[in-house]
């Protein structure tokens, strides 16, 4: 039975730990190849400076900060910049478990701020694409958001098991499980959830 057959809640159920699943796969190459920026004062800077190079954006905060409102305007203006910038955003439900992911070693230094983090682009996801068969980059109309083109990409990969090759001339996304987050958050966005809320798998 595919995760298109299951009853809705299920289907629901399955979408979320299946997006959970590529954020964790996406975090740890991220953070490998250093294409991270943690702190909402890092993140406010980078994304007035540089947003085109941001891929997914990430909000966190635990019960006891949720009522905090300094934080949730900066959250506010945090998620108005990215929806006006095809920036997709994510909340996640566990930051426990997202700073068990990025800071491992832990240590008796100040906590490092998780309440946003970006996810940049680097070359492990990140590529220069050709695509196979007929379908050309240049078959989308200009002005296409790069999360559709991510979809469309998931969905060829999935249905043929090729993945692009190098190309000069046009880039789109590589990594397979980018592709499927950014189709998670379209997904998520027809069903009116603008900000979308996932849970990071636990150990």
């Amino acid at each position: 039975m595919t995760l298109e057959e299951l009853p809705g809640d299920q289907r629901t159920a399955g979408r979320m730990e299946q997006a959970g699943d590529a954020l964790q796969e996406v975090l740890s190459k991220a953070l490998s190849q250093r294409s991270l920026t943690l702190g909402v004062y890092e993140a406010a800077k980078l994304l007035n400076v540089d947003p085109d190079n941001v891929v997914l954006c990430l909000l966190a905060a635990d019960e006891e900060e949720e009522g905090d409102a300094a934080l949730q305007i900066h959250f506010t203006l945090i998620q108005a910049f990215c929806c006006e910038n095809d920036i997709n955003i994510l909340r996640v439900s566990n930051p426990a478990r997202l700073a068990q992911l990025l800071l491992p070693d832990g240590g008796p230094e100040p906590p490092t701020d998780l309440h946003c983090v970006l996810v940049t682009v680097s070359p492990l996801l990140m590529t220069q694409c050709r695509w196979p068969g007929e379908v050309p980059p240049a078959s989308w109309p200009q002005g296409t958001p790069r999360d559709q083109m991510c979809c469309y990409l998931s969905a060829f990969h999935a249905q043929t098991g090729l993945i692009p090759q190098q190309n000069p001339h046009s880039s789109q996304w590589k990594d397979p499980a980018l592709s499927q987050l950014m189709c998670f958050c379209r997904e998520s966005r027809y069903m009116d959830q603008w900000v979308p809320v996932i849970n990071l798998p636990e150990r």
